[in-house]
């Protein structure tokens, strides 16, 4: 491609100055790299770092912001939010951008969007705050009234970690006119709590927030648009030409200039939203030299109204032709079948940001194959209008020859797809399209269906029919040979028998096929025929044809609900003394600075001149020998510095891990995962680094076996020595023998990826000889401990600081270490600061997961379900190094009893070592899969003896002073009170019944509603870690700086802390605050970790808090009546210390491993679930219609930061135990890279109805103020979600005449919930799956 002389068929009249506003400022750019991204622009050349880097590919709404561009022809200002990862830089050329800056800040004002989703408890970590601010109000910008359909639309396309969202939802429902859910006139209400829900009592001070105090919203008061941008249409007019190094970007007038282009160009790309483009450049190295923007070309931005058709040009934005559908459309509706088909998928096209750039030409030319509306067009034989400059305008319908191939289209190069015609329908057709997709919103789809059918009107026959399915190869299919059967055949059951075995034989897939589930997508594609065919049934039915009232909830899917929620919980001090803050819902301290963008994150450290930014090189095997590693070609690079390898470090310093010294920092001989750094590339700029890294040449012999899953694991016999780890108590054998029941089963779970929305990250700089380190760990100390190992100095010179994390839930406990220890050894040598943050790509490939676990259980029990003995034996894949595998192990076996007592038990707990990443911490430990096989258990006796589950529970579960599986007596036991009050409060037994009535009358729908208590044991397991620090200075003015051991990271320790502080000094909260964790305040810290952190800081800080109080006791005596600040003073005039250091260190723990006696916990938490839920029996979509928790918390330090912590913990369970899925190639490839393919539940996933009730009474005296650690019990919670969907699928399968017995792994997810419900669908489709091939994925 000549690039030299493109400017040979550009006008003269061109503008190469890329002008925008930024927050009201003109910026004008005069050489944009077309390159660049307005996220790389804002934060690294504008310094407005509020926009964040959460995965690159727009699928988790972090970094976005709102663009606002004037219509002319409308003369109106459209605002809309966007990606500013995906968005190019000259793309926003006479557009205003808005980031979180630029609408409030704490010093001078905050916007109502930033203070309600602070003052509402809706920020934890704080790192999607940012983006799910300005979300909300691009939507309060467009609409001035709003309803909650559009508060959840709007938020599609953001992810929260931490809140669980219910915060966030409530605290955007306050912009709602009219208050949903309760009247007070009527007294009506669906709180639990009825008449004395907090919307009726407004003196009532046990709230979380209280909505009266926010300010009001008025939309006149908003920033005014750049005049600037209105007057001058330049902007709106011009031809722009942008050229970079290796890109040139082109604006061009008119549709001649556009075809010119194509033909002396026929490579080059036309960019609109760039959503496709931007991840194909990003994360699989394209290169597009030549990109083309269409704006400016009408035949490509029109839709327009004709009389068989409607023509929407290729270029209109997917928003911009759902609005058209939704408002536009006003024809009958027989007429408008197709676009209604249109406008629902759309709803589910990705989040809001996608939709208001992505284009409509781009999602046909792109030709994925599991496209959401190709499967549309093809089904209704859209045409496409396409023009060439040599050959003019043409036309080609969207048929079965359209796609060529694999992302391959029947256009020439040098063609423009100018717009597409969809066709109106007849009033005998019916037309319906279908999406499935392993999360309701903002997922790619597994399988896509559109049917068109034209029944004859007299005898109802099929005339015309078109099967449509996208997902079911490499190219949208029609099922030709079906849709040609199905004409001249009747509307009936008959019918529909020969289209399944048509589609059995037409659609062939094998186990080989990529994307895997090859059963659920074959039985998907029959399953929503199926349900078509009910839809088309319950369509025509005035007219004679019959159909069974059970069939027809078949012919729907789930409905949309909006969500509701109760919190119920107790302030003991009523009174607004600040001072006596424990107890109270303060808001998180960091929370008003996250929601304006000002809180700082570890990649949010300003740039210095002289930074150097480092990338590491990973392997491409799972297992090898390295023959070479050749780095000369990335040396070449003009912008790189150096390379990092073993070869820069003796054998002795080249390795870490925390427990075993097993892990290489750079592998040098053998990889045994695709997660080993074997080098890191540093170079001036992280382009430059990122390019260079893939210059980087290594050689390896393959070596076998690979493994990869614990079934692989056990076979060969790999595990790490020392295994099996044993638990044993009573006499099993004996207990075995005389028990009248002994059964068997077994449970399994995969991986979970943590998903923190902040990435790992590091930054060193080097002091004279001194090093300092900002990482994103949850163990600052570990890395500083290790960094100087590594260089050979002293503890001493090496400083670790965290100010704060986006997130971590056990993932940066360790493994940020991996990118923190390179970046430190680069800093220490280069004597430059070192920047490197991992991409969302590298980070999943890299930090290990949940571990994935199989537990097999033999339990005996006699007739009325009284447990007698249980072995387990507990698989978990630790991957390829220890890490800390052996903890988690340790808690995993110290929990397979979850909350029942068994007498004679075994417990053996092996670790397998694989090549997958080495798997690491995860919030709960190895408790939430160790619970689970008891659950099972549980569950299975019940069904063996045809109990009742409640009646096994009752007979089984742990009471006051019983002795646990390892000999700790339980004191101060509320299990059973939590269970009694969450039946009371769930109305658990009346529902139970409703649920069953409804199954009774319902085929395809099914209801399940069950209960799960959780026992989680307090402890680190080891004395060592049982400590922690506190430093407290107290200013002469009388402010306070507290430093803890600890570190933020969203769980509100800071807070708590500070809450600690300030009731002990007796001071307002506002006059304490914590900078940071550093190691040079508090040294030799524990890992903030294992939900100890507030019991062991607590207790530090209140130590040094009354070291304080005694200093000052003689000024507070000698002045009764004076205040804080002259007690401080008068101390300071004095020369007292007005600085103290506190220590905590628990009691030792009197757990013997050898003889299994002791106390193991300091204390117990527990909690009690019941959730209900419904499933589609033909698709395996599932949604949680209600949950209620009580939860034992202690005398809780904050409500506000509690409860959202049992609802963070809840979701974040859920996903694990339903949606979340890892997925990994047989060569230990890790397939599931980004949020693109992993999948964390949603705004939308959530209970629809959400109640969280505190246990009252139950203080716990173990603790600081008599709490409870919080952070990981409820995660196990969620598996309510879990068993309440094996409820229903028993009642479908008891409806299809199946077994009651299944198996259903974790996580439950559509594919796995639909071929459980077996029925004559899946029972045609499994014999149909070709054999032949590898599978595409692996379990671990």
């Amino acid at each position: 491609m000549n690039m030299e002389k493109i400017e040979d068929f550009l006008p003269s009249q061109r503008e190469t100055d890329l002008v925008f506003f930024v927050n009201g400022k003109k910026v004008i750019e005069s050489s944009p790299n077309p390159e660049w991204t307005l996220l790389w622009y804002l934060r690294k050349k504008l310094q407005l770092t509020g926009t964040k880097y959460g995965c690159g590919e727009g699928g988790c709404g972090a970094c976005t912001v709102m663009i606002s561009q004037y219509l002319e022809h409308e003369k109106r200002v459209n605002h809309m939010a966007v990606n500013a990862c995906l968005t190019p830089l000259c793309a926003v050329h006479g557009l205003a951008i808005t980031t979180v800056e630029g609408i409030g800040n704490v010093q001078d004002k905050l916007h109502p969007v930033q203070e309600r989703i602070a003052k509402a408890h809706g920020s934890q970590c704080g790192f999607c705050t940012p983006g799910i601010v300005m979300s909300m109000y691009a939507l309060l910008r467009n609409k001035i009234k709003i309803n909650y359909d559009d508060i959840e639309t709007s938020l599609q396309g953001n992810l929260c970690r931490c809140t669980g969202y219910r915060p966030i939802i409530e605290g955007f429902k306050t912009f709602i006119e009219v208050t949903e859910g309760a009247t007070e006139n009527q007294k009506t209400t669906h709180c639990p709590m009825g008449k004395d829900c907090c919307k009726f009592n407004q003196n009532n001070e046990d709230v979380l927030f209280n909505k009266s105090e926010f300010q009001p919203y008025c939309p006149t008061q908003e920033p005014i648009f750049p005049p600037e941008l209105i007057l001058n249409n330049i902007y709106r007019k011009s031809f722009l030409f942008y050229k970079g190094n290796n890109v040139v970007w082109i604006r061009p007038q008119n549709l001649k200039d556009i075809l010119i282009l194509k033909k002396e160009y026929p490579c080059s790309k036309i960019i609109v939203g760039n959503t496709e483009i931007g991840v194909e450049v990003k994360f699989k190295n394209k290169s597009y030299p030549i990109l083309i923007s269409p704006k400016l070309i009408k035949e490509m931005n029109n839709i327009l109204v004709k009389e068989s058709c409607i023509e929407i040009g290729a270029a209109v934005s997917l928003k911009d032709v759902e609005d058209f559908l939704r408002n536009q459309i006003h024809e009958s509706k027989e007429k408008v079948k197709v676009l209604n088909a249109i406008r629902d998928i759309l709803h589910w096209f990705a989040g809001s940001q996608i939709r208001n750039v992505a284009s409509i030409g781009g999602n046909i030319v792109t030709a994925s194959p599991i496209s959401d509306l190709n499967p549309i067009f093809m089904a209704c034989s859209a045409n496409i209008i396409i023009s060439r400059f040599d050959r003019g305008v043409r036309k080609l319908v969207i048929d079965q020859n359209f796609f060529r191939g694999y992302r391959n289209v029947a256009l020439d190069d040098d063609e423009i797809i100018l717009a597409i015609e969809i066709p109106f329908t007849d009033d005998m057709q019916f037309f319906k399209a279908y999406k499935q997709a392993r999360r309701r919103e903002d997922d790619i789809s597994i399988v896509t269906a559109a049917f068109n059918v034209i029944l004859d009107k007299q005898n109802h026959f099929v005339k015309e029919a078109k099967l449509c399915f996208g997902g079911m190869g490499p190219i949208t299919v029609c099922a030709f040979k079906t849709s040609e059967t199905l004409k001249n055949l009747p509307w009936d059951e008959d019918m529909v028998n020969k289209v399944f075995k048509s589609l059995n034989d037409e659609l062939l897939l094998s186990i080989s096929a990529p994307g895997g589930m090859h059963e659920y997508r074959k039985s998907l594609c029959l399953s929503l025929f199926f349900r078509f065919y009910i839809y088309v049934l319950n369509e025509v039915k005035c007219i004679g044809l019959e159909n069974n009232n059970k069939d027809l909830c078949g012919s729907s899917e789930l409905p949309r609900l909006k969500p509701k929620s109760s919190q119920c919980f107790e302030i003991k001090v009523k009174n607004k003394i600040n001072h006596n803050a424990v107890g109270k819902p303060i808001p998180h301290m960091s929370s008003m600075k996250q929601a304006t963008g000002e809180a700082i994150y570890c990649d949010d450290v300003v740039s210095v001149e002289g930074e150097l930014f480092l990338c590491l090189v990973f392997s491409s095997e799972s297992h090898a020998k390295i023959v070479s590693i050749d780095f000369t070609e990335a040396l070449l690079e003009p912008d790189v510095v150096a390379f990092f390898s073993a070869s820069n470090l003796s054998k002795e310093l080249n390795k870490m891990g925390p427990i075993l010294k097993d892990e290489k920092i750079f592998s040098d001989k053998i990889v045994t995962s695709r997660s080993c750094v074997i080098g890191a590339v540093v170079a001036k700029s992280e382009y430059a680094a990122r390019k260079a890294k893939h210059l980087v040449k290594i050689t390896y012999e393959k070596l076998q076996p690979v493994i990869i899953s614990i079934e692989e694991a056990i076979l060969q016999g790999s595990f790490y020595d020392g295994y099996p780890r044993k638990i044993e108590k009573g006499n099993v054998k004996k207990a075995l023998l005389h028990s009248k029941h002994v059964v068997e089963g077994y449970i399994r779970s995969g991986a979970q990826e943590h998903f923190y929305l902040e990435t790992i990250s590091a930054y060193a700089m080097r002091k004279e000889d001194e090093l300092e380190i900002i990482c994103t760990s949850q163990n600052p100390a570990e890395i500083a401990d290790t960094a100087a190992k590594v260089l050979g100095i002293p503890n001493h010179k090496v400083v670790a600081k965290v100010k704060r994390i986006g997130g971590g839930f056990g993932g940066k406990e360790t493994r940020a270490a991996v990118l923190a220890i390179p970046v430190a050894l680069a800093a220490y040598n280069l004597k430059k600061p070192i920047r490197a943050v991992l991409d969302r790509d590298e980070d999943m490939q890299l930090t290990g997961y949940r571990h994935p676990m199989l537990i097999k259980y033999k339990v005996a029990f006699n007739d009325d379900g009284k447990i007698a003995a249980v072995i387990y034996d507990v698989y978990a894949n630790a991957g390829n190094y220890m890490d800390i595998s052996c903890s988690m192990l340790e808690r995993a076996i110290a929990h397979v009893d979850n909350c029942y007592y068994i007498p004679n038990i075994e417990v053996n707990g092996y670790l397998c070592k694989t090549n997958m990443p080495s798997n690491t911490a995860f919030r709960g430990f190895g408790a939430p899969k160790a619970m689970l096989a008891a659950e099972t258990m549980i569950r299975k006796i019940a069904d063996i003896l045809g109990k009742k589950y409640e009646e096994i529970v009752d007979i089984n579960i742990y009471k006051e002073g019983n002795l646990t599986h390892f000999n700790q007596k339980l004191t101060y036991c509320t299990l059973g009170r939590c269970w009694k009050e969450c039946i009371e409060l769930s109305d658990y037994w009346h529902r139970k019944q409703l649920v069953e009535d409804f199954n009774r009358s319902h085929r395809w729908k099914k209801r399940g509603i069950t209960m799960v208590p959780t026992k989680y044991g307090i402890s680190f397991h080891t004395d060592l870690l049982m400590q922690g620090g506190a430093l407290l200075l107290v200013y002469n003015d009388g402010s306070v700086l507290l430093t803890i051991g600890g570190i933020e990271m969203g769980q509100g320790l800071f807070t708590k802390m500070i809450q600690v502080a300030s009731q002990v000094l007796q001071v307002d909260v506002s006059k304490i605050h914590i900078s940071e964790m550093a190691t040079d305040k508090v040294p030799n810290s524990q890992p903030t970790a294992g939900s100890m952190s507030s019991d062991l800081y607590g207790m530090a800080v209140i130590d040094a808090c009354n070291t304080i109080n005694n200093r000052l006791e003689p000024y507070k005596t000698s002045n009764p009546n004076g205040r804080w600040e002259e007690w401080v003073f008068a101390a300071y005039l004095d020369r007292v210390c007005l600085s103290a250091t506190g220590f905590y260190a628990a009691r030792k723990i009197e757990y013997n491993r050898e003889t299994n006696v002791g106390d193991l916990y300091e204390y117990f938490t527990y909690g009690v679930a019941c959730s209900e839920v419904i499933i589609d029996c033909l698709t395996g979509d599932h949604q949680v219609l209600r949950t209620d928790i009580v939860m034992d918390v202690g005398e809780s330090l904050n409500p506000a930061i509690d409860i959202g912590q049992i609802e963070g913990a809840f979701v974040q369970g859920y996903g694990f135990y339903t949606m979340e899925e890892m997925l990994f190639a047989p060569t230990g490839e890790v397939i599931s890279k980004g949020p693109g393919a992993y999948k964390i539940p949603g705004f939308s996933d959530i209970p629809k109805e959400f109640n969280v009730s505190l246990l009252k009474g139950a203080p716990n005296p173990r603790a600081v103020y008599s709490s409870k650690a919080i952070g990981e019990p409820p995660l196990f919670l969620a598996a309510s979600v879990y068993y309440a969907i094996k409820e229903a699928i028993k009642a479908a399968r008891s409806d299809a005449g199946f077994d009651m017995e299944f198996t259903l792994d974790v996580p439950a997810t559509c594919a796995r919930i639909r071929m459980a419900c077996e029925d004559h669908i899946t029972e045609q489709v499994k014999p149909t799956i070709m054999k032949k091939g590898t599978p595409w994925n692996v379990v671990p």
